[in-house]
């Protein structure tokens, strides 16, 4: 089973075997209200750890989705161009925005759990 990790800017990630799943809080998704568009990376592209690797646009503001990790994309959520509401409905779960090949699994260790983030979020 994998856990799932934070970042102080709003981002989760879930690792799989080596695969990052990474996508917004339930926290980011309310602060930027209705989604209405999401530009998602190419394939292939690689991404810094706290490099931008999406944007994300709402009724109230656009907004960079930053990597948790550094990687390799190697799929993107397409649903999320023809759906973007699909990031407020489900952030933590259908509303994903790209998986990463990871390249350095030690970055997980600055990821905050979800105690931790929830302790963050609360002093916000």
């Amino acid at each position: 089973m994998s856990e799932t990790r934070y970042t102080k800017e709003h981002e989760w990630v879930r690792i799989d075997g080596g695969v990052a799943t990474v996508g917004i809080t339930d926290y980011a998704a309310e602060q930027l209200g209705d989604v209405v568009f999401v530009e998602l990376p190419a394939v292939g592209k690689n991404v810094d750890k706290g490099g931008e690797a999406a944007v994300v646009e709402s009724v109230k503001a656009a907004s960079e989705v930053y990597a948790p990790l550094s990687g390799e994309v190697v799929e993107v959520n397409a649903a999320l161009e023809g759906e973007p509401a699909k990031v407020n409905a489900e952030p933590m779960a259908g509303g994903w925005f790209l998986k990463l090949k990871v390249k350095n699994a030690a970055e997980v260790k600055d990821l905050m759990d979800e105690a931790a983030y929830r302790d963050y979020v609360k002093g916000l």
